[in-house]
């Protein structure tokens, strides 16, 4: 297991705290397959993280969707689409949640947009 150090090391670009809506699909721990609608925590071009109710192990893959149409650019942008791969689990602050951290394998992520820390 990887630690937050060596996964910083590893980040090769900041992440800006934002909260998008997302759809995430994938198999939890036990193989059962699940939806979750959620929002990101933190964002960038080649990742994200985002807290889930599911039990997701690392390494696994899950599809990622954040619909534009929420968003504040134009409205007739496609949503966003890509596959992820789990590279950090840790605990989050509501009961039986967990802050997962995902790489995209897929598209990576285009859209310009402002921290909510700085606004």
């Amino acid at each position: 297991m990887q630690t937050s150090t060596q996964l910083s090391k590893q980040r090769a670009e900041r992440r800006i705290s934002v909260r998008l809506p997302m759809q995430v699909t994938g198999r939890d721990s036990r193989g059962v397959v699940f939806t979750e609608e959620t929002s990101s925590e933190n964002l960038c071009r080649n990742g994200a993280a985002f807290v889930t109710r599911f039990e997701v192990t690392i390494g696994s893959d899950l599809d990622i969707r954040i619909p534009m149409s929420h968003a504040a650019w134009r409205r007739d942008d496609p949503d966003f689409a890509t596959r992820g791969r789990v590279v950090h689990v840790a605990a989050a602050s509501g009961p039986a949640e967990r802050l997962v951290g995902v790489q995209f394998t897929g598209p990576r992520f285009q859209r310009v947009f402002r921290s909510e820390s700085a606004a």
